[in-house]
């Protein structure tokens, strides 16, 4: 959660001022290829305008293949560590079920037809207890995580286009 949290910042991700750089730096004519490939590994945005520059002599639909493609490969980056978070939110309650039928066992086990120990019976009742406290206890943060994270690539994502459709449109 913290490496997502760092990693999905807006500034990190699409520096605000990096689409009016780009076309400033069009209309200078100092698109060369060095400062394209600067802008590639500035970042996520500078990703996908680099494609944008490099193929801005393709036909349309052309190029929006390629920025799509650039895109899809941003996205995927974005995306990263999101699929765990959500197993993590899915195993634990799970893992804390396992753990309240391993309490339970215990319950079982200290149980005697002749009388059973209450100590006995009480630590099994709190071991149970403990696990299913434990597994709501991480699945839920990780819940709000993966849908808070979901939803912040999702708006990531559609700022990149924006961005990509604005220096597209300026380069014709």
């Amino acid at each position: 959660m913290i490496e997502r949290s760092l990693s999905l910042q807006s500034r990190r991700i699409a520096p605000p001022e990096l689409t009016t750089q780009v076309l400033q730096m069009v209309r200078a004519q100092a698109d060369n290829p060095e400062a394209i490939e600067k802008l590639r590994k500035s970042s996520p945005l500078g990703q996908v305008l680099a494609v944008i520059l490099t193929h801005r002599d393709l036909p349309p639909n052309e190029l929006r293949l390629a920025v799509e493609d650039a895109g899809r490969d941003v996205a995927f980056q974005l995306e990263r560590y999101l699929a765990a978070l959500a197993t993590v939110a899915t195993i634990a309650p799970l893992m804390g079920l396992f753990g309240t039928v391993v309490g339970m066992i215990e319950i079982f086990a200290a149980y005697r037809p002749d009388g059973s120990d209450p100590t006995e019976l009480a630590r099994g009742i709190s071991i149970a207890l403990y696990n299913t406290g434990f597994g709501i206890l991480i699945a839920i943060p990780a819940v709000i995580a993966h849908r808070h994270f979901k939803t912040r690539v999702q708006g990531l994502l559609i700022q990149l286009e924006q961005a990509a459709r604005q220096v597209a449109a300026n380069l014709r």
